[in-house]
């Protein structure tokens, strides 16, 4: 039988079979490549699906750690959003903090990756090392803690007095009116990540004959070259920093922990995930720490679709 007529058959078998059937062949077909796909899939379920469904399970329970779960209901979930002023406070500070570092950032390292792809190899190299060693150093929240030390030996403090600018020192992060500027400035330093690294990869991968057959076709500036070419060949690498975008500026804790200290003052900087910490690290409320989860899953995987949504129009 000929290849044609061979081919012209498969979707009626296609057909006859029962779709956890045709499945089940595929799976079989292709059997080496799920083998080869089952150690990021046993992780994946053990470290981020069962803990996901067991924080949403133990969110309708009492549970201490130390007796058996008491279901509750909704129980948690009415005690949030009606009886936890601090958690409110915690909601409003997180979505602050996201608003602000998550695009910024994420518009930040794009700009910066698009400056360093035009530069030549040699130099990029190091300027790639400048703009990504604060993210990675351990050392980065030790120089502004001595920038904005308390005394009139910190550096701005010291500035400040010797130009009578202040007559006294600020204290910078023991006060309510300071500290969630300073650490959302701290976090958009450190936050030349991974993100930032993909998308200088993804700039590396485009070919640059897409850009001279855009030029023949009426594209006149580098600005529509961004829109209409760069950005839509860069999509993978856009989805994936988004990702880590979101999960930088809902999960961020180590730099208000590093500066302020837990709980800061007024609890001016606390954020949900210091609010989940506290009832799930300290008083072992484990019922109620895993609500605090939920809704945080809840909002990240929200602004998860919405920026795919989003992504997926760049370039029309």
């Amino acid at each position: 039988m000929s290849r044609s007529k061979t081919e012209a058959k498969r979707p009626t078998q296609r057909s006859e079979m029962s779709k956890w059937q045709w499945t089940w062949k595929e799976m079989k077909r292709n059997k080496t490549a799920y083998f080869m796909l089952a150690p990021f899939l046993i992780l994946f379920i053990v470290f981020t699906v069962l803990p996901v469904v067991l924080s949403m399970i133990l969110s309708l329970t009492n549970f201490d750690m130390l007796n058996i779960p008491d279901f509750v209901g909704a129980k948690n979930f009415t005690r949030l959003f009606l009886d936890d002023e601090i958690f409110i406070l915690a909601c409003q500070n997180t979505l602050i903090f996201a608003c602000i570092t998550g695009p910024v950032s994420y518009i930040l390292s794009l700009l910066i990756a698009w400056f360093i792809n035009e530069l030549p190899p040699k130099i990029r190299a190091v300027v790639t090392l400048i703009f990504y060693a604060p993210s990675i150093s351990g050392q980065v929240y030790l120089i502004w803690k001595t920038l904005f030390s308390s005394d009139s030996y910190g550096w701005v403090n010291a500035t400040l007095m010797k130009w009578g600018l202040q007559s006294e020192a600020i204290l910078w992060f023991e006060n309510a009116d300071y500290v969630m500027p300073l650490c959302i400035v701290v976090a958009l330093w450190t936050s030349l990540g991974t993100a930032f690294l993909s998308f200088i990869a993804g700039l590396q991968t485009i070919d640059r004959s897409m850009y001279e057959a855009a030029a023949v076709d009426g594209i006149k500036n580098r600005w529509q070259e961004l829109w209409y070419i760069t950005l839509p060949t860069m999509r993978p690498q856009l989805m994936f920093g988004a990702v880590l975008s979101i999960t930088q500026a809902f999960g961020f804790g180590a730099v208000v922990d590093a500066l302020c200290g837990f709980p800061s003052v007024d609890y001016a900087a606390h954020t949900i995930m210091h609010h989940l910490s506290d009832y799930g690290g300290q008083r072992y409320e484990i019922g109620y720490a895993s609500a605090i989860a939920v809704i945080l899953f809840i909002i990240m995987f929200g602004c998860n679709i919405v920026i795919k949504k989003a992504l997926s129009k760049v370039g029309e």
